[in-house]
């Protein structure tokens, strides 16, 4: 199964918060990378859309740092994997450590965002 990773960039690297970046890098993956490019959001479309984007454009994974817990909803809901407190470093390391099966998302970040949530 071709898998399409998704990962939000800014300034080279991963973006801080997802929706908040230059463009995303997504790379195709077939046991290896068999390709990747740059896509941009569309002007105007704002956070909550970028979920129903994604699916539409066959992404299967999004690496991110930080994100909205609404949105982490709405990327189940399209049945997008997501790993969220990924250290920010360069989408090509990002993905070979994806490769090698041992990217995870951070629990001190989900706990973040769940309490912010929670306020």
């Amino acid at each position: 199964m071709i898998k399409r990773v998704a990962i939000p960039v800014e300034n080279e690297r991963l973006s801080e918060y997802f929706g908040e970046c230059s463009y995303c890098q997504v790379f195709e993956i077939d046991g290896t990378v068999t390709g990747h490019h740059k896509i941009q959001f569309p002007a105007g479309m704002v956070v909550s859309e970028l979920p129903g984007w994604l699916g539409e454009m066959g992404i299967t994974d999004v690496i991110a740092y930080k994100i909205n817990p609404k949105i982490i909803h709405l990327l189940a809901s399209k049945k997008v994997n997501l790993f969220v407190g990924v250290p920010i470093d360069l989408p090509v390391n990002l993905i070979d450590i994806y490769l090698q099966g041992k990217l995870e998302s951070d629990e001190k970040i989900i706990k973040e965002i769940t309490l912010v949530t929670e306020k």
